[in-house]
């Protein structure tokens, strides 16, 4: 469902023009009846459904064919929901949600346990945001529910930026497709878990880890992959291409990518090579897939997963990626790049 989305109106009135939509009240309806709704966030796309409806959630699960311990993202349309769910706002919490939120982060916090078991996975802590979407927003206050909202994608797969990429996973698999155009950010929310008395930084995002510090002054980064996740995106296969994945790193990178792209072809490989605008000329004879400039982490962000869609779409059955420095914006980059190659690594 094509929702109207160049408006030429501050943030605000966006907002108040697609409260007034058709499309929007049927999408709020459809979470409020247990339905399943795809709808664009500064983020990715996100895949809803009604957080204390179990059934309702579990078709999410059903839908991703999304293991069942991993937690879900609670959607809420303002800051002061929050209250409402948890069981205490931390004084840290409040700090960052007055400096980001709205936007592209996520608070762990221990929930009052109203919500849907399937969205904790059991857990007495539950993720919260506030997305940065005037189109979120405004279905989230229509539909005057909590929306557990992973990404509206298959399992494992490259989180979708837009609606078309909901379409490739999921047609007929859910309710409705809200199409608001590319999303902004183009990699998940951060989250961050508040509960304790340090802060802990479980999945890198929109908000850098330079970004926190600069708030809250201390904050631990956690990089274990748990058995029993706290964070959605810290367990099992994400982000990934269905071709075989490399990263490469190393002062001679574009050396090494060339020299392996060249032996892989000869070997039969249909190779694919994602690289930035700085070294696009570089390469010779692979499938060469332009991700932003290494200037602009802002923008390799943004297109990281069209781009690992788009070796899918040529058929590529061996790629070699390009890394990035492990801060700012780029830490969140390489986390899903790390991902998707499953850590395959050529140093």
């Amino acid at each position: 469902m094509k929702v109207t989305t160049v408006i030429n109106l501050p943030y605000e009135q966006k907002r108040d023009f697609y409260l007034q939509l058709s499309d929007i009240k049927k999408a709020a309806h459809l979470l409020q009846t247990g339905g399943l709704v795809a709808f664009p966030t500064e983020t990715v796309y996100g895949l809803g459904a009604d957080a204390i409806n179990e059934a309702a959630v579990r078709k999410i699960f059903q839908a991703k064919g999304r293991p069942s311990d991993n937690p879900l993202i609670v959607h809420l349309a303002k800051l002061e929901q929050i209250e409402q769910w948890v069981s205490e706002v931390p004084s840290v919490a409040r700090q960052l949600m007055e400096r980001f939120s709205p936007g592209p982060i996520t608070y762990v916090m221990k929930h009052r346990g109203d919500f849907a078991t399937s969205v904790t996975a059991g857990l007495t802590t539950v993720g919260i945001r506030i997305p940065d979407h005037p189109l979120a927003l405004a279905l989230l206050e229509l539909a005057d529910v909590p929306i557990a909202a992973p990404s509206a994608n298959r399992s494992g797969r490259p989180s979708p930026t837009s609606a078309s990429h909901v379409e490739e996973d999921l047609n007929g698999k859910i309710d409705l497709i809200l199409d608001g155009g590319s999303t902004s950010v183009g990699v998940e929310s951060t989250v961050i878990d508040v509960t304790g008395q340090t802060p802990v930084l479980l999945r890198p995002g929109g908000i850098t880890l330079e970004d926190l510090q600069s708030v809250v002054g201390d904050v631990l980064v956690d990089t274990a992959l748990q058995e029993q996740p706290r964070s959605p995106g810290m367990k099992y296969r994400h982000y990934a291409p269905k071709g075989e994945m490399w990263l490469v790193t190393g002062e001679d990178m574009v050396k090494k990518i060339q020299t392996i792209s060249r032996e892989k072809m000869k070997s039969g490989y249909r190779v694919g090579i994602l690289t930035t605008s700085e070294n696009e000329d570089k390469y010779t004879g692979a499938q060469i897939v332009v991700c932003g400039s290494r200037t602009s982490p802002e923008s390799v962000a943004k297109g990281l997963y069209d781009v690992l869609r788009k070796f899918d779409l040529m058929d590529i059955d061996f790629i070699l990626s390009e890394t990035f420095p492990l801060s700012g914006l780029y830490l969140s980059v390489m986390n899903r790049l790390n991902k998707a190659a499953e850590g395959k690594t050529i140093s």
